[in-house]
């Protein structure tokens, strides 16, 4: 960052080949618009190229730039108030291929991880997916490492309960989805 800082314009690729993903993976779970976090993405290099002089030396680049995302995200909203819900098929598939169960928790948890409100399931992708430090996280939101933690640990506890709500929708729709199955038909007319 400092090479772009000082005017060397294609370090920016290096940037870009770096943080694109996980830059994509943060706004694809915090907006679940494929399309919108493609956009984002764009503009925050955009901002990095722009901004680049208000970078200091010393300050971690990762919270520097998730800054520039978070705000980049606030201006975009501010411009453009949300028109369309959030769709699970929007976000790109994360779950490893090894079993229908763990496609069906991660699906869960994404669902889980959208009914949260975004203030917490930001500071969730930031904190478990981004993997930013807790002293990242307190710097980018502007409070204390304290409440950074506070903040963690209730959107943890909201994020379980969300997930086994679903958890538990799920297994009852297919215990009466099975239990369908066995049943005769009601009302008809039995033959002899």
């Amino acid at each position: 960052m400092l090479q772009v800082r000082d005017g060397a314009g294609e370090m920016l690729a290096v940037l870009f080949d770096r943080y694109q993903t996980p830059l994509f993976n943060f706004y694809s779970k915090l907006t679940g618009d494929r399309a919108l976090s493609e956009d984002l993405v764009q503009e925050v290099f955009l901002r990095i190229l722009k901004y680049r002089q208000s970078y200091r030396p010393g300050t971690p680049f990762r919270a520097w730039v998730y800054q520039i995302a978070r705000n980049a995200r606030i201006d975009h909203f501010r411009k453009f108030p949300r028109e369309k819900a959030f769709e699970p098929e929007m976000l790109p598939p994360v779950f490893p291929a090894d079993s229908a169960q763990e496609h069906q928790e991660v699906e869960l948890l994404q669902l889980a991880l959208q009914q949260l409100p975004e203030e917490k399931r930001e500071i969730l992708l930031l904190c478990r997916f981004q993997e930013l430090k807790y002293e990242e996280i307190a710097a980018l939101l502007g409070c204390e490492l304290n409440t950074v933690r506070s903040r963690i640990h209730r959107a943890l506890q909201d994020l379980r309960k969300a997930f086994q709500r679903l958890t538990q929708d799920s297994l009852l729709r297919r215990a009466e989805a099975a239990a369908a199955k066995t049943l005769p038909p009601q009302g008809g007319r039995h033959e002899v």
